[in-house]
């Protein structure tokens, strides 16, 4: 196994102290990380800093060769990346093998895209192109739910664009991020990628640098605004994914037993650690009881275990924080309503929580107001469409929704409604290399992926030109 050194400069190397692992299953340490010190990272900043003027000025053409490498890379590497991941994140193995694949296949997309000059005019009097030149260095902050993903929304786009990159994973998942760092560290130039790990106390250190000109980070919304504030002495560009409190509308017209599957797969995958899960399930009152009965029939089927367990379909909670934040949750629902599925831990090792239903519960609880990021889903009964889509829209949150029916051209009209940056039909976080994605209200700043994504890491230059 690795030993998880940082990667600096094109170099592996020991962090000036090292920090314990845990695996979330077992509460016992996968193996010793590498911690950066603020020198380290200062490190990794000038590093960065040194090779971007080379970097920046290659062809784009190579910049796309280095991304498919680095697929590759990760491509021909799965087995063991999702090994780690499992052992460090706690998902079950057929996941992290997904989303290792993943991130395989988004490196693999970005490297087919382009940033051409634009024409405005180029006649007897002037000529004007309007370019898209990159920043800098770019500061890449990772959080603990899918390092793997996330890094791949975020490191191939900065990179194509021409920045140089300094990529932080979270303190809890740290291992999986740095054996990637090892396998491409001879694929990039010296310093284009530089990847530490730290025990969650260098971020604000990232985002004040002033070496650093752009930060993406993906995590909580408190977070998020630290990184804006800390971010504003040197106008940095920011990008932010912050927290999501999805609502799911489900219409009057479904059949609760075919559809009920679909929805409990959208709040619980990856035990509801999901930005985008289905965390507010809305069910008109004609179906109300049959949902709630097939959802609970669900929760009650679910294997829960050990990620590396033979048969495992959700796994613990990634961190004792977290862990104890879901219980808390669990305990308020149990007084604003009824518990049918679930609604304890499991075992008393590992951070473990029975897939818990809650239904007869309204807004004005800590479930349904709150993001709880768990397996825990409140099931709201509502009765008239457009009242369900305006107490979905009266969150702080936007990032994603979800309106189901047969009748899909009704839920069309009624999806256009929601205040949110991805709203899907019949489906549930679906999310596309090839597709802008980011939040509306305290969910987020800018978009990451697809076209768009990708112009996030530039600087609109225009040139113009009298004849």
């Amino acid at each position: 196994m690795s030993d998880f050194k940082l990667l600096i400069n094109g170099q592996m190397v020991a962090g000036d102290s090292t920090m314990s692992v845990l695996n979330p299953a077992t509460e016992e340490p996968v193996g010793a990380c590498s911690r950066a010190s603020k020198a380290q990272l200062d490190q990794a900043v000038a590093a960065a800093k040194a090779a971007f003027p080379a970097w920046s000025q290659t062809s784009i053409e190579d910049r796309r060769k280095v991304l498919v490498a680095m697929a590759d890379a990760i491509q021909n590497n799965v087995t063991e990346l999702a090994r780690l991941l499992t052992q460090e994140q706690g998902k079950p193995l057929a996941d992290a093998t997904g989303e290792v694949f993943g991130a395989s296949a988004f490196f693999r997309y970005f490297a087919t895209l382009d940033l051409p000059a634009r024409v405005v005019s180029n006649d007897a009097t002037s000529r004007v192109e309007v370019r898209r030149k990159p920043l800098g260095v770019v500061g890449a902050i990772v959080p603990w739910n899918f390092p793997m993903i996330l890094m791949a929304f975020k490191v191939p786009a900065a990179l194509l664009a021409g920045n140089t990159v300094v990529l932080k994973p979270a303190a809890t998942t740290p291992l999986s991020t740095l054996r990637f760092a090892e396998l491409v560290k001879d694929l990039v130039p010296p310093g284009v990628l530089n990847v530490i790990a730290d025990a969650n106390d260098l971020g604000g250190d990232m985002t004040r640098h002033p070496d650093i000109r752009k930060i993406s980070f993906t995590g909580s919304t408190e977070t998020g605004k630290k990184v804006m504030a800390s971010a504003a002495d040197a106008l940095k560009r920011i990008s932010l994914e912050l927290g999501g409190n999805d609502a799911l509308i489900v219409l009057d017209d479904v059949d609760p037993k075919e559809t009920a599957p679909k929805i409990y797969g959208a709040a619980m995958q990856n035990a509801g650690q999901v930005c985008i899960a289905a965390k507010r399930i809305y069910v008109h009152e004609s179906m109300y009881d049959a949902m709630c009965e097939e959802l609970v029939k669900c929760a009650n089927a679910a294997v829960v275990g050990d990620g590396l367990e033979q048969g495992t379909q959700m796994g613990p909670l990634q961190n004792k924080a977290q862990f104890e934040k879901v219980l808390s949750f669990i305990e308020s629902a149990r007084q604003d309503g009824k518990i049918i599925a679930g609604g304890a831990r499991l075992g008393d090792k590992g951070y473990f929580i029975q897939p818990t239903i809650v239904r007869d519960i309204a807004e004005g609880s800590k479930l349904v107001d709150e993001e709880q990021f768990g397996p825990v889903m409140p099931v709201i009964k509502y009765s008239d469409p457009a009242d369900a889509v305006a107490r979905a829209n009266a969150s702080i949150y936007g990032l994603g929704g979800s309106i189901w029916a047969k009748d899909s051209e009704r839920a069309w009209d009624l999806a256009e409604g929601m205040e949110a940056g991805s709203v899907w039909v019949n489906k549930h976080a679906d999310l596309r290399p090839d597709l802008p994605f980011g939040g509306a209200k305290f969910s987020g700043i800018g978009s990451e992926l697809g076209e768009e994504g990708l112009k996030e890491f530039t600087q609109v230059q225009v040139l113009n030109m009298a004849r």
